[in-house]
């Protein structure tokens, strides 16, 4: 895996280098300037981005836009301190696909790492209740309930499980069956609730308190 690293905070930007070095990751580079890294990001194209959101040049938020303005397709993951719920929403509806926080444990941000770019999104389970009230307004007028009853059972389990966080072979193992197996349920949970994302239905689950709690 080879990532990039945004981040105008020198300490945490080499502490998080060395870190991910260890763990064989291939760090090309880790950079405060946010124009240099928007012009590394386009001439090295690494498999995924790491960004912090609260820089003084320019925000997280900024540096998102510019690099999917130069159709840079590498998934894009704010990794910040910020718990705002207009920090999360904004940066999934430009086009994140993790949000990270910088005081979670090293093992969940390398899993998580792994998950993304994999092709799944990642928020940080501490911020799944904040996605959850900001939606609360459009699935209240929305026919939810009655997509959870058209949910098979096996379907409902696994919905639970991708509000977990879990990835599809995670599910698969603890479930005893294929990875296709639960592409293929995934596919249709996301038909039957209306939503384009593992995250969305996520989302809706917690909301809607569909899955108990240990």
């Amino acid at each position: 895996m080879r990532v990039l690293l945004i981040d105008d905070h020198a300490l945490f930007r080499i502490g998080l280098q060395e870190l991910l070095e260890r763990r064989g990751i291939d760090v090309i580079a880790a950079l405060g300037d946010c124009q240099e890294g928007i012009e590394r990001a386009h001439t090295d194209q690494p498999d995924v981005v790491l960004l912090d959101l609260r820089m003084p040049d320019m925000n997280g938020i900024d540096v998102l836009q510019e690099l999917r303005r130069r159709d840079l397709q590498m998934p894009i993951v704010m990794l910040t301190t910020s718990r705002e719920e207009k920090d999360v929403i904004n940066s999934l509806q430009y086009g994140a696909q993790g949000y990270l926080l910088k005081d979670m444990e090293p093992d969940e941000l390398i899993t998580a790492l792994h998950e993304i770019v994999a092709g799944n999104s990642v928020v940080a389970k501490e911020l799944m209740g904040i996605l959850a009230k900001a939606v609360q307004g459009e699935s209240e007028c929305s026919p939810v309930q009655d997509a959870f009853t058209d949910l098979t059972p096996r379907e409902r389990e696994i919905l639970c499980h991708l509000a977990a966080g879990q990835s599809n072979k995670l599910i698969a193992r603890n479930l005893g069956i294929s990875d296709g197996t639960v592409k293929l349920h995934v596919k249709a949970i996301l038909r039957k609730l209306d939503v384009h994302s593992r995250v969305e239905a996520a989302v809706i689950a917690v909301e809607h308190n569909l899955c108990p709690r240990d």
